[in-house]
């Protein structure tokens, strides 16, 4: 394990102004704090943060990151609090260290709904400092590094979790060397085969064929050498998982793959990017379609380089990218370039561009109410996309994810152009609206007054604004009927309680309900949200029952004599609308059992003491108690969501036992009162609807069949 002098060596080489007392006291407390921990592979717990901050040093992180990757999890796992971190090592790094630990217990792998949720909450923390998410790549990078020691299962999902979220939010925010080994070393768990048979079949090649990339760098030093350019030149065979990818994507073996081998050529000033290129289409063929300059048009990110593919020897053909040393730190640190150190003082990048812009970006222009779906396609749309670069008439540029069609070109104008779009002009000629763009296009948008966005274009657009923009119109052309359907509905539901449904009483029950405003009430109403009886009960809540009147507990059950009492079986809890009758006990009043239950058969042999009975008509109160035997995953939140649910179908819990508790999964027995069978159906629908419920029934224990309940 790291020391904390190698620690402060390390940063010292690149900020010798750093506070090493500060750095010191950090690896002391988060040592102490971490005493008597291990982790799966038996090390002591505390080598996992030396590590993360050894890898933030390595970018040349700040002070405040590295005491925060040295402490990222003592709030959550060890006895320290916010407090005492906050009074330690001040305000600032408390919020990032509980920033890290909100991240962690995000649990991001799980149901579609969950994950798109936890996505939203990981943009937004990330907007706040993006310090913390810088903490957490490095943490799940350590992670990915030591996963063999965790079980074959876990591994799985975390590498799946690597692949979908951390690798493609790390190429995002610019540190391309992060995603492309976090992406191998999830390659690695998932497909192991295809990774090794990769790695053959590299082996095979260079045994066949020689040292291809020394040989080429060798030959592109010499051209360079010939133009007076000074550039440093260096060559690598790409990652087995990056050609795993192409491999799929144009369905051809690895025999016939040609550019799996990548160059890179640094030079001192952009004029040189420029007559780096021109020398090396002058020595080497250029493969048409495959250049790129992302100088003139940067990516969102900062990132900025010149793209080619050239056929190199024996028409083998490989991919150049040229580039300054500035733009090179850009390329190779993303967003830890606004933290670098020379001699102490933080330096300036004029390339680099804070990617809490873009992100910034992105969740302003979602709403707020928008599901979570939508959120999650707009993000991995935002994510995963290559972009293309095409003009409008006057020439400014518009940059699209790659497969974008002309109405993305119009909703990335403004939602205005894009709602009013009829029609496009490509070049010149008029073009179907599913067209897909290309780069240096030039489109004409036209527009006609009175248009609105048609359902189709959902599957035509591919950008997550022009999807998000196109699902709120159809919402508003539906929210139109919906109101109007809601404001029927309300003026039946009070006049049932005679009542009218007036403003002022839609604007009371919009306020009790929680909701903002009298059109949203009646949108909910008319698309089924709320029921009519809820707006009625949000005002006048002793009308909310208005099928009768509510049922004396004393003489609920009927057929049973003015003396005799009675009390509900705890074998099979039985509850108002279901068929019943009663077994008497001396000294001890009657027992109600549902019909179907198992302990009426120990009776089958005493017919004196059965009472035919049923259920008095009318409204229950919720006093009827059954029993629910749940099953549930053992993910954070979980339980919390089950109690809020039962409590949405206005029920209550009386009490909670766990009988089994496994690290995937927990068993437990959920008491909770009801009003009658209609109202039990409702609640165990609503929690067999929940996807962490893997299974609910109703407990029925013959064994208590002596036992009576209120």
């Amino acid at each position: 394990m790291t020391n904390a002098d190698s620690l402060i060596s390390l940063v010292r080489a690149y900020n010798p102004k750093t506070n090493q007392a500060l750095l010191r006291d950090a690896f002391a407390f988060g040592a102490d704090m971490h005493e008597g921990q291990f982790r799966h592979s038996g090390e002591p717990y505390f080598t996992h943060p030396v590590a993360v901050a050894h890898i933030l040093a390595l970018q040349q992180m700040d002070d405040a990151t590295l005491v925060t990757a040295l402490l990222h999890d003592t709030i959550e796992d060890t006895k320290a609090s916010f407090a005492m971190v906050e009074t330690r090592f001040g305000r600032e790094i408390a919020e990032l260290v509980d920033g890290v630990t909100k991240l962690t217990n995000l649990q991001l792998t799980s149901t579609q709904t969950k994950q798109a949720e936890n996505f939203r909450k990981l943009f937004m923390a990330t907007s706040r400092d993006l310090r913390v998410t810088l903490v957490k790549l490095a943490d799940r990078l350590h992670n990915m590094r030591t996963i063999k020691s965790m079980r074959p299962e876990k591994q799985a999902q975390k590498a799946r979790e690597t692949m979908e979220i951390f690798a493609p939010l790390a190429g995002r925010m610019g540190m391309q060397w992060m995603r492309e080994e976090l992406e191998d070393l999830s390659f690695r768990v998932l497909n192991p085969e295809a990774r090794n048979s990769i790695i053959r079949r590299f082996i095979t090649l260079q045994r066949e064929t020689g040292d291809v990339v020394q040989r080429i760098t060798a030959d592109m030093r010499v051209e360079l050498e010939k133009s007076n350019i000074l550039a440093d030149v260096a060559g690598r065979a790409k990652k087995p998982y990056s050609i795993w990818r192409k491999m799929q994507e144009k369905d051809q073996g690895f025999s016939r793959l040609s550019d799996i081998y990548g160059f890179r050529v640094i030079v001192a000033t952009e004029a040189d990017c420029y007559r780096v290129l021109g020398t090396i289409h002058q020595r080497w063929r250029a493969v048409p379609g495959r250049f790129k300059d992302y100088i003139s048009q940067p990516k969102s990110n900062g990132y900025r380089s010149i793209h080619t593919t050239v056929s190199g020897r024996d028409g083998k053909r490989v991919e150049v990218q040229i580039r300054t040393r500035e733009m090179h730190e850009v390329a190779e640190t993303g967003v830890a370039a606004h933290w670098s150190y020379k001699n102490g003082e933080r330096v300036e990048n004029r390339f680099a561009v804070d990617p809490v812009r873009w992100i910034a970006s992105l969740t302003d222009r979602l709403d707020d109410d928008q599901n979570h779906e939508e959120f999650l396609e707009a993000v991995k749309l935002e994510m995963y996309q290559d972009q293309v670069f095409c003009f409008t008439p006057k020439g400014e540029v518009i940059k699209l994810p790659r497969g974008a069609t002309p109405i993305d070109f119009a909703y990335a104008i403004h939602t205005r152009i894009g709602s009013a779009c009829v029609g496009a002009k490509v070049d010149g000629l008029r073009v179907p609206l599913w067209t897909r763009l290309k780069n240096g296009q030039s489109v004409e948008i036209i527009t006609a007054e009175g248009q609105t966005p048609q359902a189709t274009w959902i599957d035509i657009a591919v950008t997550g604004r022009a999807k998000t923009a196109i699902r709120r119109s159809l919402r508003e052309e539906d929210r139109e009927r919906y109101v109007r359907l809601g404001r029927e509905l309300a003026r039946v539901a009070f006049e049932n309680v005679r009542k009218k449904s007036t403003e002022k009483a839609l604007r009371t029950a919009a306020k009790a309900l929680a909701i903002d405003s009298v059109a949203e009430l009646l949108a909910r109403l008319g698309s089924a949200e709320v029921t009519g009886s809820e707006v009625v009960r949000a005002i006048y809540p002793e009308l909310a029952h208005v099928t009768g009147d509510e049922v004396d507990q004393g003489r609920a059950v009927v057929g049973l004599s003015p003396d005799q009492v009675y009390k509900r079986g705890a074998c099979c809890q039985p509850v108002p609308g279901e068929r019943i009758l009663g077994i008497t006990f001396r000294g001890q009043g009657v027992t109600i059992h549902a019909i179907d239950c198992a302990a009426l058969v120990d009776y089958e042999d005493q017919p004196e003491r059965w009472i035919d009975l049923h259920w008095q008509e009318g409204t229950h109160a919720a006093v009827n108690t059954v029993t629910f035997d749940a099953t549930i995953t053992n993910d954070m939140g979980v339980l919390g969501r089950i109690c809020t649910l039962i409590g949405e179908q206005n029920a209550n819990i009386s009490d909670l036992k766990f009988i089994d508790r496994k690290p995937d999964y927990f068993r437990l027995l959920i008491d909770v009162d009801l009003r009658d069978a209609e109202h039990l159906h409702r609640v165990m629908t609503a929690l067999e609807a929940e996807s962490n419920v893997s299974s609910i029934i109703r407990h029925r224990d013959p064994g208590l069949a002596g036992t009576m309940r209120g």
